[in-house]
């Protein structure tokens, strides 16, 4: 069970937003590099970024964030917004990337999803932004009649490495992951899916654990990780079953 510390990027920062919001972004770091080094210091083995304005932009803007923090860990990273074409994930693989996340065009272009992972086994990772169970694009701006499910389920057996699941009603407002429906989504395919959106406290660590969990590959945390509520030492030694 793999927790993923997020670094979201917005105008070359490290920021956390509340439900999607651009407007309501909070400052945690004006280094996203630095902070990429201290989450591989802290004991964390993969590293989720996204870029913000990218996502909206429909193509990369925080390009130097990324490459920065590329250099600054070793550990995989995997990277979304604003990924729309084989050629741009040709590039971002190139540069050390460990897996680049599909969301606008995975709805948008399913078959180009397809071709990115016969192209580019293993690195290719779909995310699924839903609001309502409906899911959202272009920076969670533009909400569609697809859901969840239903989209997860067009890639089945196309070589997908995995899902992230975001609930955005919950993302950025620490009010817990919504288990449920990301459980239920994982009971639907069988391509890994990750939790995304929410994770609040150590009772969400804890609930990673149990039993009906077990088929996540792991769960993204960003706002309660920098607010200090999970305690990185303490959740790593949980997920990986270490007696305290």
């Amino acid at each position: 069970m793999i927790l993923f510390p997020a670094i979201d990027l917005k105008d070359g920062q490290c920021v956390r937003l509340k439900l999607g919001e651009m407007d309501s972004a909070t400052v945690y770091n004006a280094d996203p590099a630095a902070q990429a080094k201290s989450f591989e210091d802290q004991g964390f083995e993969w590293l989720h970024v996204v870029d913000l304005n990218g996502a909206f932009a429909g193509e990369s803007v925080n390009g130097a964030a990324v490459e920065a923090i590329l250099k600054a860990t070793n550990n995989p990273v995997q990277l979304g917004g604003g990924i729309r074409s084989l050629e741009h994930i040709e590039t971002w693989l190139a540069k050390g990337l460990a897996r680049v996340i599909l969301g606008t065009v995975a709805v948008r272009d399913p078959e180009l999803v397809k071709a990115a992972c016969r192209r580019f086994p293993g690195k290719i990772a779909v995310g699924i932004d839903a609001k309502g169970g409906k899911v959202a694009v272009e920076g969670w701006a533009e909400a569609s009649e697809l859901g969840a499910i239903e989209l997860a389920e067009r890639f089945e057996g196309a070589g997908v490495a995995a899902i992230i699941y975001t609930d955005i009603d919950r993302d950025g407002v620490l009010a817990g992951i919504n288990w449920d429906a990301t459980i239920d989504l994982a009971e639907a395919v069988s391509i890994p899916v990750i939790a995304s959106g929410g994770l609040a406290s150590m009772a969400d660590i804890v609930r990673m654990t149990m039993p009906d969990a077990q088929k996540l590959e792991g769960a993204i945390s960003g706002r309660a990780l920098y607010d200090g509520r999970i305690d990185p030492a303490e959740a790593l030694r949980i997920l990986k079953g270490e007696p305290s």
